[in-house]
């Protein structure tokens, strides 16, 4: 695969544009919306300021809902991703050493499995093979967009551009009808273009590893609250794991300053015996956990999806599913619009994305921080008061399998792309 667009942009059937959209981000959001706008007849061009293989090579791993999986599905894609990734069919929910746990079944759904954990490269990867098949998608990478300029009829970005082989840095002018944001938490974009956020830093950290037990973890997700925050184990591949361990910042630290069997030593406290001996694979990684929300998805010529738009708590895995829920329902109303004859970059047309993922988003922002501070808490009546809800949630099949669609990101209005001809 090209590394960087180095090839002549090809000729666009509006003259006074060089691009119809413009993403700046090509990370798995970014890839995602581009991919979604196969077939809305828009060209579009991909800004990253990493290679390909840069961008692809980073080490995260994510859950992966249904509703990420169904969106993959009307891509294409989703029979080359499902091979190498690891599903999870029960999910038990737990409230540190109560006895009550909440189990979930993919039957709750009328489904095989509940939900899925994949990694950074290989999404990505599928994302770009795709795309290096789609004639009206066009990538500059690595680049760097310095300014953005909007007025009535598009925006216009300049750029520097890796010319290739020489190494040098060329600067470069492009025309488009719109842009999207899809350049992470701290958007450049979004900063250049004025919109603020509002939101909070958490007073936690989360540590992630991945661990090789002894035992088969069995398909089994597990989320545990503890009073310092949630503790996650997700079935990563047939015989690894993906923890996400939450703690308070200086804690945090400390588990990472540990070496590797003071680790293991800490992890097994926090694990319990259920799969064995534990072993660490590769690297821990740490961040730090944030709320945010943009004050406004749009304006004239500009969009904001993932990242750039919004950040929550780690907890139940929402982060990245959200995402790419924005990037499908963008998709969708960009080629409706386009197919109707409308100013893709108009306010009037824009409006129409914020107004469907907005309050969805909120919904599951504040889903995630309510979890996350109910049970990062050790106040008696609190404690009493969630440990009767997991009680009631277990004994309640409406109530756990509405808690679950939700969790799935089967609750609201879901994109409708057409599917992959």
């Amino acid at each position: 695969m090209p590394q960087s667009a180095t090839l002549p942009v090809p000729p666009i059937a509006h003259s006074t544009f060089d691009y119809d959209v413009a993403i700046v981000g090509g990370g798995i959001v970014g890839a995602t919306l581009a991919a979604s706008l196969r077939h809305s007849g828009l060209s579009v061009t991909i800004i990253e300021a990493q290679s390909q293989s840069e961008a692809v090579a980073k080490g995260q791993a994510y859950a992966i809902h249904l509703s990420s999986r169904h969106i993959f599905e009307r891509i294409g894609i989703w029979s080359h991703i499902e091979p190498q990734v690891e599903y999870f069919r029960q999910v038990r929910l737990s409230d540190a050493d109560s006895p009550h746990v909440v189990e979930f079944e993919a039957t709750d759904l009328k489904n095989e499995v509940i939900g899925y954990v994949a990694k950074h490269r290989v999404l990505l990867q599928e994302l770009q093979n795709f795309l290096e098949r789609c004639e009206q998608v066009s990538w500059f990478c690595p680049a760097q967009v310095t300014t953005t300029t909007y007025d009535a009829q598009g925006a216009t970005l300049q750029l520097t551009h890796d010319s290739g082989a020489s190494g040098a840095s060329l600067p470069l002018s492009l025309r488009v009808r719109m842009v999207v944001a899809a350049d992470g938490v701290r958007s450049q974009i979004r900063e250049q273009a004025g919109i603020g956020t509002h939101g909070w830093p958490y007073w936690q950290s989360c540590v992630v590893a991945t661990i090789a037990p002894e035992k088969h973890h069995n398909n089994i997700a597990y989320e545990k609250f503890w009073p310092s925050g949630p503790f996650a184990i997700l079935p990563a591949a047939a015989d690894e794991c993906r923890i996400v361990w939450t703690a308070p910042h200086k804690e945090a630290q400390a588990l990472v300053d540990l070496d590797d069997e003071q680790f293991i030593e800490q992890l097994n406290r926090r694990y319990g015996s259920q799969m064995g001996r534990l072993s660490l694979v590769g690297k821990r990684y740490l961040f730090p956990a944030k709320w945010m929300q943009a004050n406004r998805y749009v304006q004239s010529r500009l969009a904001l999806v993932g990242d750039a738009a919004h950040s929550c708590h780690p907890v139940g895995g929402q982060g990245l599913n959200l995402g790419i829920r924005d990037a499908a329902t963008l998709a969708e109303v960009l080629t409706v619009a386009h197919q109707h004859g409308e100013d893709i970059g108009s306010l009037r047309v824009l409006r129409r994305y914020q107004g469907w993922r907005r309050g969805q988003n909120y919904l599951s922002l504040g889903f995630t921080d309510v979890l996350n501070r109910t049970f990062s808490n050790q106040w008696f009546p609190v404690m009493q008061m969630r440990r009767l809800g997991l009680w009631v949630m277990q004994h309640v099949p409406p109530l756990k399998v509405w808690s679950l669609k939700f969790m799935a990101g089967l609750h609201g209005r879901s994109p409708n792309l057409p599917e992959s001809i």
